[in-house]
Formats: C-alpha cells, sequence, structure tokens
C-alpha cells in the first residue's frame, strides 16, 4: 500500500511522529468546524486536507501551538 503524501515528505515538516499526528488532528477539526458553521460541503476528508497543508509546507507544529492559546 503507497501512501501519498510519503511520510518521509511529511516528517521533514514536522520530525516528530506523535507530534504530526496531534497538528494534522487539531488543524482536521479546525476545518471541520469551519465547514459546518459556514455550510461549506468538502470534497475531501478534514483529516486528509490536513495532511496535504503539512505536505505542502502551510502546517508547522508551531500554527497547532498558536491555535490552541487561541481556542
Amino acid at each position: 500500500m503507497m501512501l501519498y503524501p510519503a511520510m518521509s515528505k511529511l516528517n521533514s515538516y514536522i520530525p516528530n511522529r506523535y507530534m504530526l499526528v496531534n497538528v494534522v488532528a487539531r488543524r482536521a477539526r479546525q476545518i471541520a468546524e469551519e465547514a459546518e458553521v459556514t455550510g461549506l460541503h468538502l470534497d475531501e476528508k478534514p483529516v486528509t486536507l490536513a495532511i496535504h497543508e503539512v505536505a505542502d509546507g502551510k502546517l508547522t507544529p508551531g500554527d497547532a501551538d498558536t491555535a490552541a492559546e487561541e481556542a
């Protein structure tokens, strides 16, 4: 089974797997809540969208810390 994006690519942005899971889960919750509030239909699951944000370099561990402080 081939996963995209590759784990090695995700680990280049967030080196710790446990931190990666935490960052992706937190961002996925944010995406789901935003979609529910705005009534936006998501073509992909929130977790998939969050993983792609990490792979594109748009999401870092610092972003998750900032989001946690705002909540």
